[in-house]
């Protein structure tokens, strides 16, 4: 086949540029990630070969190989692991024909500093074209594992490159550049010393479990050593103590297997033994990654088998409202051809979920208790996703809860747990108070909040989709009732001014004509009208029958594909405000109420907006109050 040339796509040719003009303040991140790609690539043959007896593949000595030619400045990173076919190169290397890479080149845009900008090379998955920061060409040299033939590929990051078949690729893949002239006064990253690369490997790669080993001509030390020389200590840092281990490599594995820049928050090992013994080391990130809340978030942590990777993202281990942790679990007892089918049905997994769940959860309660900033950290960036488990997981729940906290009225930046919350309530309050809502602001503002705040009763404020549907699942919590202030009749008991129980039923009675009236001109929109005992400052408000779904959580339903009937809201009027008295009294004068009707409905779509909802015919609205502006001028 002869050598065939192709051109990059325009978002390739964009990232290659970026990766040629040095954006990146560190540019050594790029053998960490050729050298992490090697691992997986051996990772993957070994398992392949476990799970196929028949592949013909050399597995005897599996490992990486970093060559420096000083002469011809090049530095090649070799592996003979599982390698890539002609067609894999064309559509793995060749091109990067997923949504990742504007992705990428947005959020690159946005970084705020060289680090940030570094770290989201293995982010993305683009880390094979990190080469280009430091090489002038790449050529990359492959043979996937059980064929014959290989392919050649080469660039010089110039919009194009070149495809071709190989005869004499050794299986595997090679990843040779062709390095950049020396800068004599940037010695620390001259890329053909034997002590510069030495220095990365240890920073970036010392845990991977293959070895790695440096080979190169005899003669100076920066020709590099006579006999091959391995680099990394290829220890499980899972399997060693915290004496043994140092915060920065527990980090560099963090980032090896998030592709994460930043260090994690919490670092959790957990050894388990017994009559089925496995290791774990978990960590929670410092940060939510931009995808947590969309379908194609790749969740869970890699799995291996008597130190023998398995697979990435084992979704089994962690249930899916902890689909933020990463890290490694290494089990004793399970087949090595172990399949994701097979885990889902394991005991020995569903035993290990269980008790990498109740660590996870138990690690964030102490963090918790003995330090509040790395708590809000955690609350910040993962809280929405942690209440996910209050609907899914009856088991825990009473964990989760405990880790659990909200915002309230009774500060802008404080947040309190249920618990919190009980233990200063004052006597006679049965209930735990809550409002949901799109965002502080809304909620805050609310018409539902307003006799609350005269009083002087905590409310929690809950802004996040989820807690639209958790709410309803716990229920109550140490006996106490959780009511939505927006749901149902509020009762909440009498104040020095209150009026007494004549003067309420001679109101009821005042206004009974009123209600009637215009409960039948709304019908279409509202199930009942009647007074409020919430509003103090309002004239009106919507709100929902105790048991009924509130329009937020029939949006959500909607749009998980689910049919739910539309539910009619009850319209609540203040009696003592001045529109309400006003539209009682020429409800009671007049035998022509055709305005009124059409006050009723601006009434009603005023509540709706101040809910932060929208009336059903804007454009209506709008035309309803334009003319009654233009008749007051």
């Amino acid at each position: 086949m002869p050598t065939e040339t192709f051109e990059f796509q325009v978002e390739a040719r964009q990232l290659l540029q970026l990766m040629i003009h040095s954006v990146y303040s560190n540019k050594d991140v790029f053998l960490r990630e050729l050298v992490s790609n090697a691992s997986d690539a051996l990772d993957k043959l070994r398992l392949a070969a476990l799970r196929d007896d028949s592949l013909d593949a050399d597995i005897s000595d599996l490992h990486i190989e970093l060559e420096i030619d000083q002469d011809a400045r090049t530095l090649t990173v070799r592996d003979n692991g599982i390698g890539m076919s002609y067609d894999e190169v064309g559509q793995l290397i060749g091109t990067i024909a997923n949504s990742g890479t504007a992705e990428f080149l947005r959020e690159l845009k946005e970084a705020q500093d060289g680090a940030g900008a570094e770290g989201l090379i293995g982010q993305f998955g683009v880390g094979f074209y990190s080469g280009f920061m430091v090489a002038d060409e790449v050529t990359l040299l492959t043979r996937r594992a059980g064929e014959k033939k290989g392919t050649r590929w080469t660039s010089r990051g110039e919009g194009t490159y070149t495809l071709e078949e190989a005869d004499d690729a050794p299986q595997g893949t090679s990843v040779t550049l062709r390095l950049k002239p020396a800068d004599p006064d940037n010695q620390l990253h001259d890329y053909t010393s034997v002590w510069t690369i030495k220095e990365i490997v240890k920073r970036y790669s010392d845990f991977i479990t293959w070895p790695i080993r440096l080979v190169g001509e005899a003669g100076s030390e920066d020709d590099g050593p006579a006999e091959p020389e391995t680099l990394n200590s290829m220890k499980a840092l899972w399997a060693r103590s915290r004496d043994e281990v140092s915060e920065d490599e527990y980090h560099e594995l963090y980032k090896h297997i998030s592709h994460d820049w930043r260090d994690p928050l919490e670092t959790i090992q957990l050894q388990a033994e017994g009559t089925f013994e496995y290791q774990a080391l978990l960590f929670v990130p410092s940060h939510a990654p931009h995808d947590l809340f969309t379908q194609d978030f790749k969740r869970g942590v890699q799995l291996y088998v008597k130190r023998v990777f398995i697979m990435d993202d084992c979704e089994a281990l962690l249930p899916p409202y902890l689909r933020f942790v990463k890290g490694v679990v290494d089990a004793q007892d399970l087949s090595l051809n172990v399949s994701r089918e097979i885990l889902q049905q394991d005991r020995h997994i569903r035993m290990m979920q269980r008790r990498l769940t109740k660590k996870v959860l138990s690690s964030v309660k102490s963090m918790m208790a003995g330090d509040a900033e790395r708590y809000a950290t955690f609350w910040r960036e993962f809280g929405a996703v942690l209440k996910e488990g209050l609907i899914t997981d009856s088991d825990n729940r009473d964990a989760i809860l405990a880790v659990s906290s909200f915002a309230t009225t009774h500060g802008a930046d404080e947040t309190v747990t249920l618990k919190q919350y009980v233990e200063r309530m004052p006597d006679g309050q049965e209930s735990i108070y809550y409002i949901t809502g799109g965002s502080r602001q809304s909620v805050d503002n609310s018409p539902h909040m307003e006799a609350f705040r005269e009083r002087g009763i905590e409310v929690l404020l809950l802004t996040d989709p989820v807690d639209e549907v958790w709410v309803d699942a716990v229920g109550e919590f140490e006996g106490k009732r959780l009511q939505s202030i927006a749901k149902g009749e509020i009762d909440l008991g009498a104040r020095g001014d209150e009026k007494s129980e004549g003067e309420r039923e001679q109101q009821a009675e005042e206004y009974a004509g009123l209600l009637g009236w215009m409960s039948e001109r709304l019908e279409e929109d509202i199930k009942e009208v009647r007074l409020s005992s919430r509003l103090t400052v309002s004239p009106a408000c919507v709100v929902a029958d105790a048991h009924d779904l509130t329009p937020a959580l029939e949006n959500m339903y909607r749009a998980m594909g689910q049919e739910v009937p539309h539910t009619k809201r009850i319209l609540e009027l203040n009696p003592d405000h001045q529109l309400v008295k006003g539209i009682n009294q020429a409800y009671r004068e007049r035998e022509d109420r055709s305005d009124l009707a059409e006050t009723a409905q601006l009434l009603y779509s005023l509540a709706v907006l101040a809910e932060g909802g929208r009336p059903a015919d804007p454009a209506h609205f709008v035309k309803m109050v334009a003319d009654r502006l233009e008749r007051t001028l």
